[in-house]
């Protein structure tokens, strides 16, 4: 089969088709035909070399954590799939190729009328936010502040937010807020005075805060929410410790990619995709990721 991967690490360049065994089933895997996989900063700290824990080290190395696509095979004991139905899925490497074998809880169901690119992008733009506002506990009544709230899960975090009752104040660029003010966010500029102009909005301060863009924007979070408990940083993982606020635990789980598909089905949550590519263009997709910017989230088509 066909896959993007590398055989040292390095730079987006390093990045190129492959021709690879077709991956295996064992009991309780399932092998899915892979149509679409999303592009995230993890996929780059593995192209530079950063192992994931848990995940085999040699090369050639596939990134690729999350997918869609359609069930191949089941391996023994499987019960909850069978070959056809469509899926999303998540895993840690291996999502940019033509089939990719997981186990089947890493599975859910793809909503019927979801299109591939927005499936391919879906399970880490909504696992990383459905982990971070349980573990804040957001809900009805509190005010959530979320930094980069246009990206990919900032999108998301707003819309889950406002699905379980909260209000949401969201930072960005001016050229975004009414795409913010369109998913149910009171947007702001961020940049100097943010401070001020989120307490123009909250004069009591914020609840909690999803830091998506680290530096400035977490040190507004911890003026304006009282309890350290209630910020999660995505990005300033070296700091989080010193500062007493938290990062994102590994709680990863077909089920909140599940409930997130649902939300989806019923029209209260849209993701959005600024770019796809085919999978020979995998480095074409790292380099626009590594820009920082732009709106919702960017995948590979195979």
């Amino acid at each position: 089969m066909r896959v993007a991967g590398f055989t040292e690490p390095g730079g987006p360049e390093v990045l190129r088709i492959l021709d690879v065994p077709k991956p295996e089933t064992g009991p309780g895997d399932v092998r899915v035909r892979v149509v679409a996989a999303g592009v995230q900063p993890f996929d780059l700290a593995v192209r530079e070399g950063w192992s994931p824990p848990g995940t085999p080290e040699g090369f050639p190395r596939v990134p690729g954590n999350e997918f869609a696509g359609v069930v191949d095979e089941v391996g023994a004991g499987v019960t909850a799939v069978r070959p056809g139905d469509e899926v999303l899925g998540n895993c840690r490497l291996n999502a940019y190729a033509e089939y990719v074998v997981v186990p089947a809880e890493a599975l859910a169901a793809k909503p019927a009328g979801m299109p591939w690119d927005v499936a391919g992008g879906f399970p880490a733009a909504v696992m990383t936010p459905h982990i971070a506002l349980a573990e804040m506990g957001v809900g009805p009544g509190d005010t959530l502040l979320v930094h980069a709230a246009a990206g990919a899960v900032g999108t998301v975090a707003v819309q889950l937010a406002r699905i379980a009752g909260a209000a949401v104040i969201g930072t960005a660029s001016e050229a975004n807020h009414d795409y913010l003010r369109s998913i149910g966010a009171e947007p702001v500029a961020y940049g100097d005075g943010l401070e001020d102009r989120v307490r123009a909005l909250a004069p009591d301060g914020v609840d909690a805060a999803l830091d998506g863009a680290g530096g400035h924007a977490l040190d507004v979070s911890l003026a304006l929410v009282k309890d350290r408990d209630r910020v999660i940083t995505l990005v300033d993982h070296h700091r989080a410790a010193a500062l007493g606020v938290r990062t994102t635990p590994d709680k990863r789980s077909a089920s909140r990619v599940a409930e997130a598909a649902r939300f989806y089905g019923e029209g209260r949550l849209r993701v959005h995709v600024r770019a796809a590519f085919p999978l020979e263009r995998a480095a074409d997709a790292h380099r626009e990721v590594a820009t920082g910017h732009g709106r919702g989230k960017v995948v590979l088509l195979t």
